[in-house]
């Protein structure tokens, strides 16, 4: 396990870094200049050129590059192009909205996947299973901003129970008015993402109710969900994992357009509009944080699979 650890972390770093430079590279391949949202319509060429120089943007590329990268590895993320405010400040702002909200949404999701999907898997020729089984098809369908928007009629407009858009500006200050600002989020982006997930939980529980170890287990006397409990979900739990941390990262992605529906200030709106802006300093900051926490959920993936499965940590 230890040596296996020290591989993954070794292949885990060699894939930031091969990110990293693929975030910076790409991005100053994009049309647009920030010198001249600085500047203006009618800045002159050597104002332009005064302030790409100011910037630094008059450098080469591996010279911005690595003190880009000194910095990252020191947490500096850079100061903002256009206002010169830290981004890694304004991150960590911003985390504290879009990491519960990610964070909430996999709840959710877990709370609709897992015990929906065992009952179908369970009740699969019963109507039951069946209907449970449309329902997540039909909650595949949906698109989550249309989820979300009914969700705000439905919940905010109509009852008034829950706040439409916004977060407070105290943060989680007033972690009740925080919770009642994301409880619609929560659901709109867990509800999409559980009805994906349930399918395989299904597909999962159906592939090891019918094996050999569940079945000699009954044969001991014990119940079909007691055998389930104590034998199945241990092996269903594996492609669950995998499923599960392709659904972070899709998690990460769809907050973007979640924050943009509540109208959150968290990190996919802070892209949005830096892309906007042209800030590139941000904007690769940003990315580089979203690809960061992807590949730190695939290397978590692996480390959870040879818990759960002792067959990988035998040896070769």
């Amino acid at each position: 396990m230890t040596l296996f650890l020290l591989r993954r972390t070794g292949l885990l770093v060699v894939a930031l870094a091969i990110a990293s430079v693929l975030v910076f590279v790409l991005l100053r391949l994009l049309p647009g200049d920030v010198a001249a949202t600085i500047g203006g319509f009618r800045a002159t060429p050597e104002q332009l050129a005064s302030i790409r120089a100011e910037l630094g943007l008059d450098r080469p590329l591996p010279a911005q590059f690595g003190s880009w990268v000194t910095g990252v590895l020191h947490g500096d993320f850079g100061r903002s192009q256009l206002n010169g405010t830290s981004v890694t400040g304004e991150l960590g702002r911003k985390l504290q909205v879009t990491a519960p909200l990610v964070a909430g949404s996999v709840v959710v999701a877990l709370a609709v996947a897992v015990p929906f999907g065992t009952w179908a898997a369970l009740r699969r020729r019963g109507p039951v299973g069946t209907g449970i089984s449309a329902l997540s098809q039909v909650g595949i369908a949906v698109p989550t901003l249309w989820l979300g928007l009914v969700l705000v009629l439905v919940f905010s407009v109509e009852l008034g129970w829950l706040p439409a858009q916004g977060f407070p500006a105290e943060g989680w200050s007033d972690p009740g008015l925080a919770i009642r600002s994301l409880v619609l989020p929560w659901t709109a982006l867990g509800l999409t993402e559980g009805a994906v997930l349930l399918r395989f939980v299904r597909s999962a529980v159906l592939g090891v109710l019918d094996a050999d170890y569940v079945r000699a287990a009954r044969a001991k006397g014990l119940t079909r969900g007691q055998a389930l409990r104590r034998h199945g979900f241990r092996n269903a739990a594996l492609p669950v994992v995998s499923i599960l941390g392709l659904q972070l990262a899709t998690l990460i992605v769809g907050a973007v357009v979640v924050e943009r529906v509540f109208t959150l200030p968290g990190v996919g709106s802070m892209l949005v509009g830096d892309v906007g802006n042209r800030d590139l300093v941000k904007v690769q900051g940003e990315v580089f944080l979203v690809v960061a926490a992807v590949l730190v959920i695939g290397f978590a993936i692996d480390v959870v699979h040879r818990l759960i499965d002792p067959r990988l940590r035998e040896p070769r």
